[in-house]
């Protein structure tokens, strides 16, 4: 594990300096974060959204610095507190993670309701793309809390894939489209594949990233 993380950190070294810092995970995730450290056997991240993020250095592929500017949030705004999801893991393969999405709860809530789709579910499917990071971004180009593709923004209407609201309303309306369309494990199979390839498997894709991905959604909403 030591000669792990003195390669790591040969490889993170050159970011140190910088403001913001972004992750990319071996999952094909980034994540923005002000900065990181090595404690122990653990790399633990500062978020931007306030509190800390623990992960093991081996599912973390490097770090570069972020040239991308974002609002940092008001400094008189309270933090955020753990929902009972308390220290999980998340879409990244961190631990000891803080749930953050009581901040997003109002919003999450009313759109949810507004298009009839089970709130819970939206949590789960948050938690899962994004680990409640609104400014997450993956390597294939998906933005924000549920991690829209630029053609579904477009699709529905988000201009700004970043902003928390417009994010989440519009992940909801595509996630209610592919519930029209298909049961919920195959729906969730769809936000994850696309639907394409769902009807072109007849059922979830063999995709290991997508069954790992379907599963973890249904655990957390306990089907």
């Amino acid at each position: 594990m030591k000669a792990l993380l003195a390669a790591v950190i040969g490889v993170l070294m050159f970011a140190l300096p910088a403001r913001a810092e972004l992750v990319y995970f071996g999952t094909g995730r980034t994540m923005s974060v002000k900065s990181h450290r090595i404690e122990g056997d653990m790399l633990v991240l500062t978020l931007r959204t306030g509190g800390e993020m623990a992960t093991e250095p081996s599912v973390v592929a490097y770090i570069a610095p972020d040239e991308v500017p974002y609002p940092e949030p008001e400094t008189d705004a309270a933090k955020p507190e753990a929902t009972d999801g308390g220290a999980t893991g998340n879409g990244t393969g961190g631990v000891l993670v803080p749930d953050y999405g009581a901040r997003f709860a109002p919003f999450i809530d009313q759109i949810s309701a507004k298009h009839g789709v089970d709130a819970n579910l939206v949590r789960a499917v948050i938690k899962v793309e994004s680990a409640y990071q609104e400014h997450a971004r993956s390597r294939k180009g998906a933005m924000g809390l549920m991690q829209l593709m630029p053609a579904t923004a477009r699709q529905y209407g988000v201009s700004d894939p970043y902003d928390a609201q417009s994010n989440i309303e519009g992940g909801i309306r595509y996630l209610k489209s592919l519930l029209e369309q298909f049961e919920p494990k195959l729906a969730l199979a769809a936000y994850n594949a696309g639907e394409a390839a769902v009807r072109r498997f007849g059922g979830i894709p063999p995709y290991p990233e997508t069954r790992n991905y379907v599963n973890r959604i249904l655990d957390l909403v306990g089907r």
